[in-house]
C-alpha cells in the first residue's frame, strides 16, 4: 500500500478562537466611521443648540411658573402665579387681541401672497423682476418697516391721509383710534412679510402639471373654477403648512405692535399676549407671571400644531 505524501510547505491554518475577532472588516469600519464624523459633528452641533436655545428655556419656563423669585431667594408656590395671571383684568383682553390679530392675518396675510403669486404665475414678462420687487420688503428691517408705516399712518401729514384727502375721501386716524389700530398693524405686518409666503406660493404652483389646466379648458372651466378645482387641491399641502406657521407668528406678534402702537394700543385695542409677557417681565418684575403667560401660549400652539398634524395625517 503506497504511503500518501504531504507537501513539505503545506500548513494547516488553525481556527481562532471562540470569542476573538478577526481584523477582516476592520479598516472599513473604521473607515465609515471617519467618513460619518463629520455628520456626526453637525448632528450634535445642532442638538445641542436645540437643547441650549429651545428645549431648556422650556422647561426653565415649566420649572418658574410655579415657583417665585423675590430678593435672589426662590420658592415653590404651586398654582399662585396662575391664579394670579388669570385674574388680571387684561388677561382676556390680551387674548381676545391676540385671537383677532390671528383672524385677521388669515384673511389678509394668507391670502393676498396667495392671490399675487397666482398672478406672478399668469405673467409671461419681467416675472423675473416682479419676483424681486414683491422680495423686497423682506429684507427691509423689521424696526425700519414698522416706523416707515408709523409715519405712513400719521392722521396729519403721513402718506395715506394725503392720498385719501388727494381722492376727496375720508380720512382715518388709523393707529390713533381702538376701532382701526389693530387692523393697521396687521396690513403693515403682511406688507413686511408677504414676500417670502408668495415665493413659496409661486413654487408650488410651477410644480403643477399643465394638464390639470389643459383639461380644465377643454371642460370650459373658467379662471375661479380652474383655482377652486385645479390650483387648490394641488398646492393643498403647502397652504396647511403655511397656514400653520402663519398661525403660530401671528400669536407671536410684538415688535410692530410694541413699535406702531406702543404696545397697548388705543384703549387697550391693540395689547397681545406676548407683550403682556414683556409687560409682566420687565414693567412688573414678575418674571414668574411672565413664565405663565408664555406656557399657556405654548400650550395653546402646541394644540393647533398637533390639531394640523392629526388632520394631516387623516387626510393622507
Amino acid at each position: 500500500m503506497a504511503a500518501t505524501t504531504v507537501p513539505e510547505n503545506t500548513t494547516k491554518r488553525a481556527d481562532p478562537p471562540s470569542g476573538v475577532r478577526t481584523r477582516s472588516g476592520g479598516p472599513g469600519l473604521r473607515r465609515k466611521a471617519r467618513e460619518n464624523v463629520q455628520a456626526y459633528g453637525f448632528l450634535v452641533g445642532a442638538l445641542l443648540c436645540f437643547g441650549f436655545f429651545s428645549w431648556y428655556p422650556m422647561v426653565r419656563e415649566f420649572i418658574m411658573s410655579f415657583q417665585s423669585t423675590r430678593r435672589g431667594v426662590t420658592r415653590w408656590v404651586g398654582f399662585h402665579n396662575i391664579k394670579v395671571v388669570y385674574h388680571d383684568p387684561y388677561f382676556w383682553t390680551a387674548w381676545r387681541n391676540t385671537a383677532l390679530f390671528t383672524l385677521y392675518a388669515l384673511v389678509i396675510g394668507f391670502a393676498v401672497p396667495f392671490l399675487v403669486a397666482i398672478l406672478l404665475n399668469e405673467l409671461r414678462h419681467a416675472r423675473a423682476y416682479l419676483r424681486i420687487l414683491v422680495y423686497l420688503p423682506v429684507m427691509l428691517p423689521p424696526v425700519a418697516g414698522a416706523l416707515l408705516f408709523k409715519y405712513f399712518y400719521n392722521p396729519e401729514y403721513g402718506l395715506f391721509n394725503t392720498v385719501l384727502r388727494k381722492l376727496h375721501l375720508p380720512t382715518s386716524q388709523w393707529l390713533d383710534s381702538s376701532h382701526t389700530a389693530l387692523i393697521s398693524v396687521v396690513i403693515a405686518a403682511t406688507w413686511m412679510s408677504m414676500g417670502s409666503a408668495t415665493l413659496i406660493y409661486l413654487a408650488a404652483l410651477q410644480n403643477i402639471p399643465g394638464e390639470l389646466y389643459e383639461a380644465a379648458d377643454l371642460d370650459g372651466a373658467g379662471l375661479l373654477s380652474k383655482i377652486w378645482h385645479v390650483t387648490i387641491p394641488q398646492t393643498r399641502l403647502v397652504l396647511s403648512l403655511m397656514l400653520l406657521l402663519q398661525i403660530v407668528a401671528t400669536m407671536q406678534e410684538f415688535t410692530n405692535v410694541f413699535l406702531m402702537a406702543g404696545g397697548n394700543g388705543p384703549e387697550n385695542s391693540t395689547m397681545t399676549v406676548v407683550y403682556m409677557i414683556y409687560q409682566y417681565g420687565y414693567h412688573y418684575d414678575n418674571f414668574n407671571g411672565a413664565a405663565v403667560l408664555g406656557l399657556f401660549l405654548m400650550l395653546v400652539l402646541i394644540c393647533f400644531s398637533g390639531l394640523y398634524t392629526r388632520l394631516s395625517r387623516n387626510s393622507d
